[in-house]
Order: C-alpha cells, then sequence, then structure tokens
C-alpha cells in the first residue's frame, strides 16, 4: 500500500472527529507520567471527551477547509488533541487541572464555538463556573429580595400593636 492510503483513514478520522464539535484543544503532553495521562484520558473520557495524539500533518491536513485551520500554526512539537461535540467548556476545564498540577503539561491553543483561543484564553474560560452553578447563582439572587421581602412584611404583621397588625386583622375576617 501507497503511504497516501495508509495516512487518508487517519485524516478522515480526525476530520470526522471535529465536524460539528464545539471545542478542539491542542495540548503539550510531554512529561506526564503513565498514570497521570491515564487518569486524565479516564476523566475525559467520562466526560464525553475525545482525547488522541495524532502526527502534526495529519492534523493539518483534516484541518484544511474547516474552523479549525487556525490550529495550524501551534502544530509542531508533540501535540494531544482534544474534542468535545457537546460541552464547549468540560474540555478547558479538565485539562486545565493538569495544566495547574504539572508545569510540563501545557495548553497549545484552540477553537470554542468557532472562535479561536490562545492558551491565556482558554486558561481563562476554564475558571468560568458551570452553567449549573451560574443557573444556581441566577435564582438565588432572583429568590433573595422576594424572600427578605416577604420577611419583613410577615415580621410586621407579628409585631404586637403595630397598626399593619391591626388593619392585617380586620381584613382577613
Amino acid at each position: 500500500m501507497a503511504k497516501v492510503e495508509l495516512k487518508a483513514p487517519v485524516i478522515k478520522e480526525i476530520a470526522d472527529c471535529v465536524s460539528g464539535a464545539q471545542a478542539a484543544v491542542l495540548v503539550q503532553y510531554l512529561g506526564l507520567t503513565v498514570e497521570q495521562d491515564t487518569a486524565l484520558r479516564k476523566e475525559l473520557r467520562e466526560a464525553g471527551v475525545y482525547y488522541k495524539v495524532y502526527k502534526n500533518t495529519m492534523m493539518k491536513r483534516a484541518f484544511e477547509g474547516t474552523e479549525f485551520a487556525e490550529l495550524d500554526q501551534h502544530l509542531d512539537g508533540p501535540n494531544a488533541l482534544a474534542v468535545s461535540k457537546d460541552d464547549p467548556i468540560v474540555a478547558e476545564k479538565i485539562l486545565a487541572k493538569y495544566v495547574k498540577a504539572h508545569k510540563c503539561f501545557n495548553f497549545v491553543g484552540g477553537v470554542i464555538e468557532g472562535q479561536y483561543a490562545d492558551p491565556a484564553k482558554l486558561q481563562e474560560m476554564a475558571n468560568i463556573p458551570s452553567r449549573e452553578v451560574l443557573l444556581g447563582r441566577l435564582f438565588g439572587s432572583m429568590q433573595s429580595p422576594v424572600a427578605n421581602f416577604a420577611r419583613v412584611i410577615k415580621q410586621i404583621a407579628e409585631k404586637d400593636g403595630s397598626p399593619a397588625a391591626e388593619e392585617a386583622a380586620p381584613a382577613a375576617e
């Protein structure tokens, strides 16, 4: 078989992987031990993130003509590709833990929802709280004024001898 015939399935695999992806992140992975790499892969797999090491030339060919072509500038040296089809931030969050814990493991670049992100931007995005946390904060902030208003009204109504309590009592009858 010719070399081109051997490379075509790998290029197609990468192209299929990134097509329709919310995020694709390149990381420099050298320096991780086998145990650390296995733990990283397990955590990414459980979160639904595809993670694999490919040759840079294969990734470059697969990215041609796609929104991920901006990653071509970073395709030298040892790179691994993490792709998330569902959640655009989940890969960055998991990878950021390893970047923080291991000096040899670094963000190289990424494309999140069609926008290029440099390593600083990837780290910044990884620090954004999850959707559930943000929704909880929103609902908590919406509930707080209503709950405080209800407590004040209740205290006024329960206060002995207050005009509001006397006015509220006949209105209830």
